[in-house]
């Protein structure tokens, strides 16, 4: 996508999950949870409801952001995120997107400045509709399927033991100082200090 310069925000931070109570705890939604901490710690600007999503105004080292968490649940997070990137004429290398991944082990990250969508089915939405792979993603281990047989869906939005819950609660808090990382240094700087 080609837009001006100087838009309103540098920065787009998404965190992807399901919206609903009873999502909190599942895996899927480490995003929401990782966007949750840093929205409380950098005391964000209040919550507005806008794009298909819940999104709130921000800065990182007086760089603007806007963290958007899409309420289109999972499978339809790139109509809300495509929305807002048009709207605030972000390009693409301004995105970061944050997810779980359940080929990491549970309290690992993983980040990546472009690439495929890996089987993820926000992350495969959201470069269908952007139509690019090249923004920077930050992939939160929330551990493999006890078995190949057992139902993706289930596994997804089940909660974790409570061993796993404390290993991915671990890595969501440094998959929010990854993100400032991006932002103030580059993506290769927080690749080399967080993938583990």
């Amino acid at each position: 996508m080609l837009f001006k310069s100087n838009p309103k925000y540098e920065y787009v931070i998404v965190g992807l999950g399901n919206p609903g109570a009873k999502y909190d705890e599942t895996r899927h939604n480490a995003g929401f949870r990782c966007v949750d901490r840093l929205i409380k710690e950098l005391n964000t600007g209040n919550e507005k409801s806008k794009f298909q999503s819940l999104i709130y105004d921000g800065e990182i080292n007086g760089h603007k952001v806007l963290f958007v968490k899409p309420q289109t649940f999972m499978n339809n997070s790139g109509s809300a995120v495509s929305e807002a990137m048009r709207f605030y004429k972000i390009p693409i290398e301004s995105l970061i997107v944050i997810s779980d991944d359940i080929t990491i082990n549970a309290g690992r990250l993983r980040i990546r400045a472009n690439g495929s969508h890996g089987g993820h089915n926000g992350l495969r939405d959201i470069i269908e509709l952007l139509g690019s792979d090249g923004f920077a993603r930050v992939k939160i281990g929330v551990g493999q399927k006890p078995h190949p047989d057992y139902d993706l869906v289930d596994w997804v939005l089940g909660k974790p033991s409570a061993e796993d819950k404390e290993k991915i609660s671990e890595a969501e808090i440094s998959a929010a100082e990854a993100v400032k990382t991006i932002i103030t240094a580059d993506i290769g700087k927080a690749m080399n200090k967080y993938n583990r």
